[in-house]
C-alpha cells in the first residue's frame, strides 16, 4: 500500500454495498419507530414530569445546588480543561515520516478523518438540542462547557491532520470524510437518523448520544493506545490520553442523567440502540484495518468494541449482550465506558487547582460508575 493510499477512494462496489445498507437500514429504523409509536408517543408524553427537563420556572441562580452529583460532574470536567495549544507535536511528523509504515499511515488516517467528522455531529447535537432541553442549572453548566471541550478537540484534530498529511487532495478528502470514505457515512447516518429525529424521546436519543461518545469513540481511542505502547507520535498520544478522558466524562453524564429519568425506554431499546452502533463499528474496521498489524487486527478490534459496549449496557442498567474480555492488554486499566479517574500521570498539571475542592466532598449516595461489572 501506497503512502497516496490514505486517500483512496472506495470502489464502486464498497459504494454500492453502503448505500444498500443505508437504504435498509431507513427502512428498518421507519418500520421500528412505526412498530413502538405508542410506546415511544407515551414516553415522549412523560417529559412533561421529569424534573430535569420540566425544571423550576423560579430557579435563576445556580446555588443552592439541587442536583450534586450531576454538579460534580461538571466540576470534574471543568478542573479537566485544557488547550490545543498544549500538545506538542515536534516528534510526530519524524515518526510518521520514518517509523510507520503505510498500512498504519492508512489506519491512523481512517482514525483522524472519522474524530475530524464526529466532533461536529456532536456539537450540533448538543447546540441545537440536549443544551435547550435540560432545564436544570447543573445540566446546562456540563453540556456548556462540553461545547467548549469538542471545540477544542476539533481544533485538535485538524491540527493533526494538518500536520501529517501535507498533500492538499488527501487532507481534503480526510476533512471531508463523511462524503468520501463510505463506513463513516454510515456511522454518520445513523447518528443523525437516532438524535436529530424531533418525535424521539429524550431518554433514548440520550442512549443513542451515549452510543456515539462510547461505543463509536472507544476503538478509535484504543487504537492510538496501541501507538502509545510502541513508543510511537507522542503529540497525537498525548491528546488521545486527554480526549479520551473528556469522552469518558461526557458519556459517564449520558448515564448519570439516563439514571436521574423517571421513566425510562424499554431495555429492549436500550439494547437494540447500542448493538446497532457495535454493529456499524466493526464494519468500520473491517475497512480501516484491511491488513493484521502488529498486535493489533479488526478481529480483536470488534472484541474490543464488544466489551466496552458491553460495560455501557451494563451502565443503562441492562445485562451483557456480548460477554467478551477485553483482548488488549494495553487497554487494562482504561474503561472508555465508566471510569475517568484512569488519567493519573498529569493530572496536577491539568486539573485546575482548587477547582475539585469541593467536588472532594460527595454525598456518600453520589453516582458511580467505579464499581466493577
Amino acid at each position: 500500500m501506497s503512502n497516496t493510499a490514505i486517500s483512496r477512494p472506495a470502489n464502486d462496489a464498497e459504494v454500492q454495498a453502503v448505500h444498500d445498507r443505508l437504504s435498509e437500514a431507513a427502512r428498518e429504523h421507519k418500520k421500528y419507530l412505526h412498530s413502538h409509536r405508542i410506546q415511544r408517543h407515551a414516553l415522549k408524553e412523560t417529559e412533561k414530569e421529569e424534573p430535569i427537563l420540566v425544571g423550576d420556572k423560579n430557579r435563576h441562580t445556580v446555588f443552592p445546588i439541587k442536583y450534586n452529583e450531576i454538579w460534580q460532574a461538571y466540576k470534574r470536567a471543568e478542573a479537566s480543561f485544557w488547550t490545543a495549544e498544549e500538545i506538542d507535536l515536534g516528534k510526530d511528523l519524524h515518526d510518521w515520516n520514518n517509523r510507520m509504515n503505510p498500512n498504519e499511515k492508512f489506519f491512523i488516517s481512517r482514525v483522524l478523518a472519522f474524530f475530524a467528522a464526529s466532533d461536529g455531529i456532536v456539537n450540533e447535537n448538543l447546540v441545537e438540542n440536549f443544551s435547550a432541553e435540560v432545564a436544570i442549572p447543573e445540566a446546562k453548566a456540563f453540556y456548556g462547557f462540553q461545547i467548549m471541550i469538542e471545540n477544542i478537540h476539533s481544533e485538535t484534530y485538524s491540527l493533526l491532520i494538518d500536520t501529517y498529511i501535507k498533500d492538499p487532495k488527501e487532507s481534503e478528502f480526510l476533512f471531508n470524510a463523511i462524503e468520501t470514505i463510505p463506513q463513516i457515512k454510515e456511522k454518520a447516518e445513523w447518528a443523525l437518523r437516532w438524535i436529530q429525529n424531533e418525535e424521539a424521546p429524550f431518554a433514548e436519543r440520550l442512549v443513542a448520544f451515549a452510543a456515539i461518545e462510547g461505543v463509536f469513540f472507544s476503538g478509535s481511542f484504543a487504537s492510538i493506545f496501541w501507538l502509545k505502547k510502541r513508543g510511537l507520535m507522542p503529540g497525537l498520544t498525548f491528546s488521545n490520553e486527554l480526549i479520551c478522558r473528556d469522552e469518558g466524562l461526557h458519556t459517564d453524564f449520558a448515564c448519570l442523567l439516563f439514571a436521574h429519568l423517571k421513566h425510562k425506554p424499554d431495555p429492549e431499546v436500550v439494547e437494540k440502540i447500542i448493538t446497532q452502533a457495535v454493529e456499524i463499528e466493526k464494519r468500520y474496521f473491517i475497512d480501516a484495518l484491511p491488513v493484521a498489524l502488529l498486535g493489533m487486527n479488526a478481529d480483536l478490534m470488534n472484541q474490543y468494541v464488544e466489551f466496552v459496549a458491553d460495560r455501557l449496557l451494563v451502565a443503562f442498567g441492562n445485562k451483557k449482550f456480548y460477554n467478551v474480555e477485553n483482548p488488549f492488554d494495553f487497554m487494562e486499566n482504561i474503561s472508555l465506558a465508566g471510569k475517568t479517574n484512569f488519567f493519573e500521570k498529569r493530572v496536577s498539571d491539568y486539573q485546575k487547582a482548587g477547582v475539585m475542592a469541593a467536588a472532594e466532598k460527595t454525598e456518600a449516595g453520589a453516582f458511580n460508575f467505579d464499581a466493577d461489572f
